[in-house]
């Protein structure tokens, strides 16, 4: 339960801060069970913290990166903290010890990683694959790509694998060599970034995908795919943009390119879980946001026929809506990126060197709003533009995180590395916290917080709980979790 009304919400204040000690970003978000905090970091530990003080009472150091968030349930009669690292590994360990139960690597590819926070239904963990295959397959020696998406069933007492479904069904193979004869392969891609969305009704599980990495491209990139939840069989699928077959080489230079596939898509990728929600006249509804800039509405019981649609934002490969939207009763909360980049020269504040394209920052005057849209009809009942981007410099105004939603509440964080609290009767900002800055932590490490981006905040308790410090590209680092509470106490 939030146990904050939004008459508090203006009255949040510091309650404690954490550190992570050698960790030059935050991107996992925490979960509260049973007044415990629990919360992966990027220097490998996942920690258990009291949800009250901050005070430490384990962590496991799970060996590679934990970006997942951690999923609490029960074990054997007692309770398992369930989690996947960066390097295609999913966890359990003892919630009360931080003893490990077991550990199943579920991706033999060098650049598998777990992003979304593994799914708990019943004794099955349902456990998402994505990977950064796109990024090294800029290399013009590499020969890309073989890593194609995935979900794990895995048995949550013992970590066995139960099934495995790729997203994309046909295994890669030969395709052309590239301009200096380095073989490439397909078809691969259609990572899954977020957790998948369980529908116990149906018997079914929603994963969204992520763009094709090279030829051909496939039917099921850039889509909605529902799964078997006993057998893994793939019901049906959703694509929402065809022919989105990229890596992050087709960004060079045309002269520079050798591992863009030759569809040469947008990028329009699913980054966020499905939202399942209930309409009037019992009926059910997929809600999706897309990075195109669209956000749908699909219908579960018709394979995912189109309900509505809506354009809130321009799109492109940082741009439309990226990690994630949250939902009510009666609305759909999304908050917009469209993160635009421009050239800059060397030693601009904030200005960072990408290969083959000098030095960029970010465009201040591009990016952000936030958007209230009617679940039934997919109308705009209000949108809120980003306040302005502030005078410091490489200052994004894009809302690229995961969107949070209480009653009457809607909290949206972004690059600028504020977190803002909206009223959901008509949008306006009722508290606004600028994260980027120094803290004195609970645990006496030195650290600071930054860009906002990948998962949101969680409100438990009358707290508020938020990573920040996720950077990327000219984004500022940080290295905090933070947790705020009426008046501080």
């Amino acid at each position: 339960m939030a146990r904050l009304t939004p008459e508090e919400v203006p009255r949040l204040k510091l309650k404690w801060a954490f550190g992570f000690p050698g960790a030059h970003r935050a991107y996992g978000q925490p979960a509260v069970v049973g007044g415990r905090v629990f919360v992966g970091s990027e220097n490998g530990n996942v920690y258990s913290l009291d949800a009250q003080t901050g005070c430490e009472y384990w962590s496991f150091d799970a060996g590679f990166p934990v970006r997942t968030a951690v999923t609490v349930g029960p074990y054997r009669g007692g309770w398992a903290a369930y989690f996947g690292d960066q390097h295609a590994t999913a966890f359990a360990v003892d919630a009360e010890t931080g003893k490990l139960l077991w550990r199943t690597v579920l991706d033999q590819h060098p650049a598998a990683v777990v992003t979304g926070a593994p799914a708990l239904a019943g004794r099955s963990l349902f456990v998402p694959m994505s990977s950064y295959e796109e990024l090294i397959g800029a290399n013009p020696s590499y020969q890309c790509c073989k890593f194609r998406g995935s979900i794990s069933a895995v048995d949550a007492l013992t970590g066995r694998i139960v099934w495995k479904t790729y997203a994309i069904a046909q295994s890669p193979h030969r395709d052309r060599k590239n301009k200096i004869g380095t073989q490439l392969w397909g078809p691969a891609g259609a990572a899954i970034w977020s957790s998948p969305t369980i529908d116990t009704k149906r018997h079914l599980l929603y994963a969204a995908t992520g763009n094709d990495y090279a030829d051909p491209a496939t039917s099921r990139s850039d889509a909605i795919i529902a799964f078997d939840l006993n057998t893994g069989n793939v019901r049906w699928t959703r694509q929402m943009t065809a022919h989105d077959a990229r890596t992050i080489d087709c960004d060079f230079p045309s002269a520079m390119q050798t591992n863009c596939p030759a569809e040469h898509g947008p990028d329009f990728d699913f980054g966020s879980s499905p939202i399942l929600v209930e309409l009037p006249n019992d009926r059910s509804a997929l809600i999706a946001g897309q990075k195109s800039g669209v956000i749908y509405a699909l219908d579960p019981d018709r394979r995912g026929a189109l309900l509505w649609q809506r354009r809130v934002g321009t799109g492109g490969s940082l741009g439309g809506v990226q990690w994630g939207s949250a939902a009510d009763n009666m609305r759909t909360y999304v908050a917009v990126s469209d993160v635009r980049l421009k050239p800059a020269e060397a030693g601009t504040a904030g200005a960072q060197p990408v290969m083959g394209m000098g030095y960029l920052v970010f465009d201040p005057t591009v990016g952000g709003g936030l958007f209230a849209l009617d679940l039934a009809t997919g109308r705009i009942d209000w949108q809120t533009p980003h306040p302005g981007c502030n005078s410091r410099p490489g200052c994004s105004p894009a809302q690229s995180a995961a969107v949070t939603a209480i009653p009457g509440v809607v909290f949206s964080a972004g690059l600028d590395g504020h977190l803002r609290a909206y009223s959901t009767a008509g949008g306006q900002i009722i508290w606004d916290l600028d994260t980027e800055q120094d803290f004195q932590t609970i645990n006496a490490v030195k650290a600071n917080g930054g860009s906002i981006d990948g998962p949101g905040p969680i409100v438990v308790d009358g707290m508020v709980l938020l990573n920040s410090g996720s950077s990327f590209l000219g984004a500022t680092p940080g290295n905090v979790l933070l947790a705020f509470s009426k008046d501080g106490h």
